[in-house]
């Protein structure tokens, strides 16, 4: 059967109105907004998915987060220091130009010169050199045995060289430098409320089923929710807890729904020796040391937090209670964490024994327009810590908002979200819990906000990134959470479920990444 004719049968199995799926554009709308067209600036979820549309890695990930070929065929270890991957040969950018090792070379040189909030450096520290062996096959150095390359690099999404060095990610947001090999072109750009592209009839890979996808922002729930319903839109993530049911029971829509990687969590500033203005004693007087520098306040907050209760009440069980960034069942959970069990009584006493007896104040700072009821659950914790004596202001801002704040390190209790999206929990590891250099250089600890260090766990983690053994290296990976988490590094609170929703006779396959890609939504068969 000719392409062609397998379009054209699929589109008689729509229902309306999306009969012509393939001449009308896809209209889907999303929770959050990307940070930018620059598939360099920011390792934030909205940015990567919006990316993964126009720019490819080398690697990519299905929906299980398993690595998979992407631009490179194929990739093996020459020695224990040394990986070659096979470029895919007549692969063209959007521009017409040929896709080639220099361009990665290009792209891997290109990632550290970005100023970003959390940086793809991340993904890319161990390539100590890339060598260009030919048109089509690249050599990346490594200064230790490093297994996780394939998986790092599925972030790393590869630009044309021709785009010149040090260009802004502002020659990306006016599409001037958005040249990429991806299943869509850049057609239009308008931050906060939609991105527009038209599919890339040139790609080497399997065409979209659209033409076009108008990729909007709508951040409010129930605007998205009545956007899907009406029909203005032919798909949403993000469904609110709240309207899941009445969703399921709409036969215009199909629901979809899985796990996800993402851990929401709170952070604290365990750096700051002096006072902070987001610690106070119980009646708002300064304290001359900073409360979360002690283990067992840590400890008291996280206990004090009924994680079962949220789940249910807030969360409407679209998650599950969590200790840990890895949930069940995946590569380096570790089944002898326990998810922290409520106590009121011990969180109280550890208070006291820590030297408060009489309780703190407490500035609790999150987001309200990234995660699931994230500014509902951020209210709760709130009235669950003044339980025990700790009465909590809570400022729940735009994400773009609370990260700049974050970012100058303005902030000693904090909500966000972690999805380790290479389906093992290395990057949290590095990323979250590592420890930042003093003066931000580096790569560790680049979304450690509260700016937690523990060499001993430092140490293990890189220990476990150099040990080729997959079963050894969980075991590492696997000890050197349950020690961050013996330390209270961070408050686990819950992991999120991911549900979709889309018009009927649209499919939508979940992913454990919570990415939403116009290239996964398909007619009904």
């Amino acid at each position: 059967m000719t392409r062609s004719l397998r379009a054209a049968l699929l589109g008689c199995a729509l229902l309306a109105p999306f009969a012509a799926a393939q001449a009308e554009p896809l209209s889907l709308a999303v929770s959050a907004p990307p940070a930018s067209i620059d598939p360099h600036y920011y390792t934030l979820t909205p940015s990567i998915q919006l990316s993964a549309h126009m720019f490819e890695g080398l690697t990519q990930r299905d929906e299980n987060a398993r690595v998979q070929p992407a631009l490179a065929e194929s990739w093996k270890l020459v020695d224990d220091t040394t990986w070659e991957f096979k470029l895919r040969p007549g692969v063209k950018f959007h521009n017409g130009a040929d896709f080639t090792a220099e361009d990665v070379a290009f792209s891997l040189k290109r990632v550290p010169w970005v100023q970003s909030p959390s940086s793809f450096a991340v993904y890319t520290r161990a390539i100590t050199d890339v060598q260009v062996v030919d048109a089509h096959t690249v050599r990346f150095k490594t200064a230790a045995p490093y297994p996780l390359l394939p998986n790092d690099l599925a972030n790393v999404f590869m630009v044309s060289r021709g785009i010149g060095e040090n260009t802004p990610s502002s020659d990306f947001n006016s599409g001037k430098a958005a040249i990429g090999t991806g299943p869509f072109k850049f057609v239009s750009y308008d931050p906060n409320n939609r991105v527009e592209m038209a599919r890339n009839e040139a790609y080497w890979g399997e065409k979209p089923a659209w033409d076009r996808v108008n990729y909007r922002i709508i951040t409010n729930s129930g605007a998205r929710v009545a956007a899907l319903l009406s029909g203005d839109v032919a798909m949403i993530d993000n469904v609110p807890t709240a309207d899941v049911a009445k969703i399921r029971n709409n036969d215009k829509v199909t629901v979809a729904e899985g796990t996800s990687l993402r851990l929401i969590f709170l952070g604290l500033d365990v750096f700051r020796d002096g006072p902070t203005p987001d610690v106070r004693g119980p009646n708002g007087e300064e304290l001359a040391k900073n409360p979360l520098q002690d283990k067992r306040v840590r400890e008291a907050l996280s206990i004090a937090i009924n994680r079962p209760a949220i789940v249910q009440r807030i969360m409407e069980n679209v998650a599950v209670p969590a200790g840990q960034f890895m949930p069940e069942g995946s590569f380096g959970y570790n089944p002898a964490i326990p998810v922290p069990k409520f106590d009121a009584d011990r969180a109280k006493k550890l208070l006291a024994e820590a030297g408060y007896p009489n309780g703190l104040s407490i500035t609790l700072r999150g987001p309200n327009d990234r995660y699931i009821n994230d500014s509902q659950v951020q209210q709760v914790i709130a009235q669950m810590w003044a339980r025990i004596g700790i009465k909590t202001q809570v400022e729940a801002t735009p994400l773009a908002t609370l990260i700049g704040r974050l970012n100058r390190f303005d902030a000693s209790a904090y909500m966000l979200g972690w999805s380790n999206s290479t389906g093992e929990p290395s990057t949290s590891l590095r990323a979250v819990m590592g420890t930042r250099a003093q003066g931000g250089g580096g790569s560790l600890g680049l979304s450690n906000y509260g700016r937690y260090s523990n060499p001993e766990m430092d140490a293990l983690a890189e220990k476990a990134l150099s040990t080729l053994d997959d079963k050894a290296r969980e075991t590492m990976l696997q000890d050197a959470m349950k020690m961050a988490m013996d330390d209270v590094a961070i408050i686990p609170l819950h992991t999120q479920k991911s549900v979709w929703a889309t018009r009927r006779g649209l499919t939508y396959t979940p992913r454990l990444d919570e990415q939403t890609l116009a290239t996964e939504v398909r007619p009904a068969r």
